[in-house]
């Protein structure tokens, strides 16, 4: 029988910097708290805009003593204000609102595709449902498979982990 002489431990592999795994990778979903805290984010700007608009009105929102200075159309355009903010921004090419970038999430439909304006008008007003029924539509994103809430699975969207 021929041995073949031992030449000490074989050297490893050189190393791989830019290493993907092969086939289809994981998808990390959004999770409660992440959500969460990029939406006390998109909550602070949307505020300032807000603000900003109320006082080119010459209202101010912080005169709850006074009711006759209420102003019924300043609710309107929070809403309108809103909506274009969460609608825009989540239907563009980054498929995130500031708050969503910053904490590293994007909304995508169920396929991963990039939201529709519609879809993501949709969604926005899904909210409203999610908030209404005692945020219950919210919470659910802890406790599901793909952390969607009633508003991701009335408009067939999910929100995922870019980095």
């Amino acid at each position: 029988m021929a041995s073949v002489p031992n030449s000490g431990p074989a050297a490893p592999p050189p190393p791989v910097w830019d290493a993907r795994p092969t086939g289809a990778a994981a998808v990390a979903y959004g999770g409660f708290w992440i959500r969460f805290v990029a939406y006390v984010i998109d909550a602070i700007l949307i505020s300032l805009v807000f603000w900003a608009i109320a006082a080119v009105v010459g209202f101010n929102p912080m005169d709850i003593e006074n009711a006759s200075g209420f102003n019924p159309m300043l609710n309107l355009v929070s809403l309108v204000v809103s909506w274009l903010y969460f609608a825009l921004m989540e239907s563009s090419e980054r498929g995130a609102t500031v708050g969503k970038m910053a904490m590293g999430l994007r909304v995508v439909s169920n396929d991963g595709q990039r939201l529709s304006f519609l879809n993501a008008t949709g969604r926005y007003f899904a909210k409203i449902v999610s908030a209404v029924i005692l945020c219950i539509g919210f919470i659910m994103i802890a406790f599901t498979e793909r952390k969607r809430g009633l508003h991701d699975m009335i408009a067939s969207t999910l929100v995922i982990k870019v980095r």
